[in-house]
């Protein structure tokens, strides 16, 4: 689903180089996890995959599903199926949540040669995929993220997820400044949408997170690349160790 063959990327104003040789293979349908220590270069991961400026790539390549990655333009990629929850969702005034919603599936619906949904199938759609998440009807009146709590703001994330139904997600520490139940409600809202043609890439801090959204693969990423790849297993010894002994073994 993801293969991402040796990417480096700087950033643009500067000349600071934040990945050094990111490899990494998503299969469909596979969850893996992304943990490391702040400045790692998680989250410019995750921005270069969807095509945030700011960043140059000057080495490598990203391809979805064969798919050249680096040379679509960020609305393209969305097109294609990648999906970026963001660690601080930002609020869209003036935006109404449905409208805001109803247009981007259509506009994906339509990039892809599919027919758009009418008012109504897409009425009864949003309000189903909206009580699995315990999303209330006030909620999706109001305009984008405006006045919504941390863990609403990560709910309303999971919802466009699940109405977009992308191919790859890339869920950048959504676990943050949620509460317990929160978290809880936002994982579950991410395993409803496991399936065999759909893959994630979860970066995370916390093993807390993947108590709940269980991976089959775990990386530690350190100064720009995966140092280490293992099962869930290498995120408990984490937790219990932190990062030392792992960055020890590069030494």
């Amino acid at each position: 689903m993801l293969e991402i063959k040796n990417l480096h990327v700087k950033l643009e104003e500067e000349d600071k180089q934040i990945l050094k040789g990111v490899n990494l293979e998503i299969g469909a349908g596979q969850v893996h996890a992304i943990m490391g220590p702040n400045g790692s270069g998680k989250s410019t991961l995750s921005y270069v995959l969807s095509g945030k400026d700011g960043y140059e790539v000057t080495d490598g390549s990203a391809a979805l599903a064969g798919e050249d990655l680096l040379d679509m333009e960020p609305e393209e990629r969305a097109a294609e199926g990648l999906f970026l929850a963001f660690q601080y969702p930002v609020e869209i005034p003036g935006v109404g949540n449905m409208t805001f919603l109803r247009t981007a599936v259509n506009a994906q619906r339509k990039a892809r040669g599919e027919e758009e949904l009418s008012a109504g199938d897409f009425l009864k759609e949003v309000r189903a995929r909206a009580k699995a998440l315990r999303i209330d009807a006030d909620m999706l009146k109001r305009p984008v993220n405006v006045g919504f709590s941390g863990g609403e703001k990560k709910r309303n994330e999971i919802l466009q997820m699940a109405m977009l139904e992308p191919k790859m997600c890339v869920l950048d520490e959504t676990d943050s400044g949620l509460d317990v139940d929160a978290m809880k409600l936002v994982s579950e809202g991410v395993n409803a949408l496991r399936s065999e043609g759909r893959s994630f890439l979860v970066i995370t801090h916390y093993q807390r997170l993947l108590d709940h959204i269980k991976p089959d693969v775990v990386h530690i990423m350190a100064d720009g690349k995966i140092v280490k790849t293992g099962g869930p297993e290498l995120a408990l010894e984490v937790e219990n160790n932190g990062y030392g002994d792992i960055l020890g073994e590069m030494a």
